[in-house]
């Protein structure tokens, strides 16, 4: 349920389970977390995105209810995605829910499609958001707007997320992976240690 395309060092790991909406089990966040272990050091840049109009509606509920929830895995992703040298990149290809923010948060730039929602329903379902996203959501949008989705359920529109700073651009769903992939080009195009040395730097 993970697709990973590995090309002249741009590696695109795609969630492959439109059919319910790309929601994460235990086994796809596992191997998620095994993609972005594995691209230190050998990818220059990575592309995260889904298959269909959804890009993740976050945990498979069955599961998290089962235990996924709590499980240390979502941390031990969204670890892997903030450890890398290279260039990061969430192309989220429709609406972002629930424990998905986390991988999304941890990579460096976030480009969504204009129908994409983006919510984090924790408090209505009476569970915790990963250890690391609520800082890095703060960070991003500020600790009122974190609150707002955090505690308030706010939904919000790609629009409205655009204006918090929450996502950086926004792209046609024709054209959201070739501006992806345009973002990475000088990346791509640089030694790895100068692009990991920049990014080290901010």
């Amino acid at each position: 349920m993970i697709d990973v395309s590995r090309e002249d060092g741009l590696w695109t790991a795609t969630l492959n389970r439109p059919d319910k909406a790309n929601s994460l089990t235990g086994a796809m966040l596992a191997d998620l977390a095994d993609v972005a272990e594995a691209a230190h050091g050998s990818a220059r840049a990575l592309i995260l995105t889904g298959a269909g109009r959804v890009f993740s509606a976050g945990a498979d509920l069955e599961e998290a209810r089962a235990g996924l929830a709590a499980d240390p895995v979502w941390d031990r992703l969204s670890a892997a995605l903030a450890a890398l040298p290279c260039l990061t990149i969430a192309a989220l290809n429709g609406t972002l829910a629930g424990g998905a923010f986390g991988m999304a948060l941890a990579c460096d730039l976030r480009i969504a499609v204009p129908g994409a929602q983006f919510f984090y329903p924790v408090m209505k379902l009476g569970f915790r958001p990963q250890p690391a996203d609520p800082g890095r959501l703060t960070a991003l949008v500020g600790p009122a707007r974190a609150r707002l989705l955090l505690i308030g359920g706010a939904r919000l529109d790609a629009g409205t997320a655009h204006s918090y700073g929450l996502i950086d651009e926004i792209a046609e769903p024709d054209t959201l992976l070739s501006r992806a992939r345009a973002l990475c080009a000088d990346a791509l195009a640089a030694d790895p240690a100068h692009a990991a040395a920049i990014k080290a730097m901010l």
